[in-house]
């Protein structure tokens, strides 16, 4: 469970959502969740993104979902947060954290991942956003998928880099108070100890992302 009092930068300037926004469609039911798809169902490589706490249906992250099916992939933007995305009018972050933990997103993934697989898509990368990269984390621990990218990790710890299988690369911000480049460094240092994990550089830019 993530500590409600480390609140991330992530929650700030929320979206406005647009659950019609993108290229893509809407599925009702991917693993057992809804998610935003785009991309031919023909590639037989997929990416699996998490959002930030603000959700699948912001019109930034559909985007970049889109972007990323242009260059030959399948996208998924599961709906982690079940139609409930952080609302700052509606609820404080401590109270949302408590119903939406990453561990849980992290139970939900997996069956997602198997679901691609049934269709025969052959190798499975994931990123995640904020709170999104805590889920990317865990399947990076494991064989689900073959390459991580944590955008602006928030809540992701030593510990848990320690345990990542596969390639990763991790974009942080300069002033983040969650993943400040001091812990950035850390898991830098973590990762040069293991040569079977390949690491990109990291990348530090002077604004959130």
């Amino acid at each position: 469970m993530a500590n409600p009092q480390s609140q991330s930068q992530c929650f700030e300037n929320p979206p406005t959502l647009n659950p019609s926004s993108g290229h893509g469609t809407v599925v009702e039911n991917l693993g057992g969740l809804k998610a935003y798809t785009v991309g031919s169902p023909e590639s037989k490589l997929a990416v699996l993104l998490a959002a930030d706490a603000f959700g699948f249906e912001a019109p930034n992250l559909r985007k970049l979902a889109d972007k990323v099916a242009a260059a030959g992939y399948f996208v998924v933007v599961p709906d982690f947060f079940h139609g409930d995305p952080y609302i700052p009018e509606k609820v404080s972050v401590p109270t949302w954290l408590q119903a939406h933990d990453a561990a849980k997103g992290y139970e939900e993934a997996k069956p997602i991942v198997e679901a691609l697989k049934s269709t025969g898509i052959s190798a499975i990368g994931a990123a995640g956003f904020c709170w999104g990269a805590k889920v990317v984390a865990e399947l990076a621990k494991s064989e689900d998928i073959k390459a991580a990218v944590m955008l602006h990790p928030s809540y992701v710890t030593a510990k848990d880099i320690k345990e990542i299988n596969v390639p990763l690369a991790v974009l942080g911000a300069e002033i983040d108070r969650t993943s400040p480049p001091s812990l950035l460094k850390e898991f830098e240092k973590i990762l040069s100890t293991k040569p079977e994990v390949s690491m990109f550089h990291f990348l530090l830019a002077k604004a959130a992302l």
